[in-house]
């Protein structure tokens, strides 16, 4: 797991009771020599850092790129590394969520809400590290799959919403991918029909 590093000026910014939390959640091991002293707890934490570079990631050094996925789904990196993901659910006053790790950090009314969050706390070193693992990968491959077929939504004026692609409020099916394979589902069908591509299976949606 990698944690954001603290900087000494943003250390000073914490309390002792602070200062005592981020020092069991880096795992540290350097001795404290006076408990009660702030510089003391800063130093230990400076100095673990400092020992386990490969433990600490630097994202303010990093500008982040957001990628919009879907008008509901969007994913923020810095260079190659997940940092945050919005998604949108059914809430009725904040229906806009910030995750990390697979978890809600922060809830909003709107979108841009949710980005000045991520920029704000990614900048500061506040945001929880995202852990780079292997369900990234199936949740980056699962969002390409979202990408594509947005995609090719688009090019029909279609809109995707959280049960399928609708079309002037009407619902035309889904479209999918799983097992290596595309397929779509038309409104009034119950079986899937195995198409070659992304671009096929729109198009195969359209009534």
């Amino acid at each position: 797991m990698t944690h954001t590093i603290y900087s000494q000026q943003r250390l000073q910014q914490k309390s002792i009771a602070r200062l005592k939390q981020i020092y069991s959640e880096i795992a540290c091991t350097v001795e404290v020599i006076d408990k009660r002293c702030k510089d003391a707890w800063i130093n230990a934490i400076i100095a673990h850092q400092s020992a386990h570079p490969e433990k600490f990631i630097t994202p303010a050094n990093i500008a982040l790129t957001p990628i919009e996925i879907s008008f509901y789904d969007h994913e923020y990196y810095a260079g190659d590394k997940l940092i945050a993901a919005i998604h949108y659910d059914d809430d009725l006053t904040r229906p806009w969520v910030v995750m990390v790790n697979n978890k809600e950090v922060h809830r909003a009314s709107t979108n841009i809400l949710c980005h000045h969050y991520i920029c704000s706390h990614y900048k500061d070193g506040s945001l929880p590290a995202q852990e780079q693992n292997a369900t990234d990968t199936n949740s980056t491959t699962g969002n390409a799959i979202k990408a594509e077929i947005f995609k090719e939504c688009e090019k029909y004026g279609f809109e995707i919403l959280h049960d399928g692609i609708y079309n002037n409020e009407v619902k035309l099916g889904e479209v999918g991918f799983s097992g290596g394979t595309w397929w779509v589902v038309g409104a009034a069908e119950q079986k899937r029909v195995l198409c070659q591509s992304a671009l096929v299976a729109v198009f195969n949606v359209v009534p």
